[in-house]
């Protein structure tokens, strides 16, 4: 048994060439190196510069200018308050540094529809969104984007409030996607600084 074994390890240090150990050494070492290049996109920055959650705190939100009890309104408060949560981690951040203006324009489009009712069956929710980061203290746009969310809810027969909460559902996922879209890219932008 034992010479079993010596045969088995005098195969495997055989095998093993200077080259291959030169090229395992030669990868570990640049991977030593640039070990300390990377840094968590969301962690303390080690330098004393704020670090991206605070960044993202100083980002006011406005409420949305849409009439009182619009679609549009209820929306537009989704939106707002997903985006704040996703920036702040509560309803208040820091002092305002920058201010994000935002604009939507909601659409629906039916997909299938019954042959026999001529009533949808599946439709697709849209949220068209155009937004802008100003500067507080000088007043000057510094990104603006647009974004989109399209979401698909399937209508149940003839019952008048699964219908309606279906919408509703939908709209709620498109607000969702709609603030997570705004949200990485300000994480981009103040992460990269452009």
């Amino acid at each position: 048994m034992s010479s079993a074994r010596s045969r088995a390890s005098s195969w495997a240090t055989s095998r093993v060439s200077p080259r291959i150990v030169a090229r395992l050494f030669a990868v570990a070492a640049l991977a030593a190196l640039t070990a300390g290049c990377f840094q968590p996109m969301y962690a303390e920055r080690s330098d004393g510069a704020p670090g991206l959650r605070e960044k993202l705190a100083g980002v006011e939100v406005p409420p949305l200018a849409y009439p009182s009890a619009s679609p549009q309104a209820r929306v537009g408060v989704a939106i707002r308050n997903a985006l704040m949560f996703k920036m702040y981690g509560s309803a208040t951040g820091l002092p305002p540094t920058y201010r994000l203006m935002l604009r939507f324009n909601p659409s629906r489009t039916s997909l299938i529809v019954d042959p026999n009712t001529a009533l949808p069956t599946s439709e697709n929710y849209g949220i068209d969104a155009t937004y802008g980061l100003i500067e507080i203290a000088t007043g000057k746009q510094v990104l603006i984007g647009n974004t989109f969310a399209r979401v698909t809810y399937d209508i149940p027969g003839f019952q008048r409030f699964a219908r309606a909460r279906a919408y509703r559902d939908a709209e709620d996922r498109a607000a969702a996607e709609i603030a997570e879209n705004i949200n990485t890219r300000l994480a981009s932008f103040f992460f990269s600084g452009t």
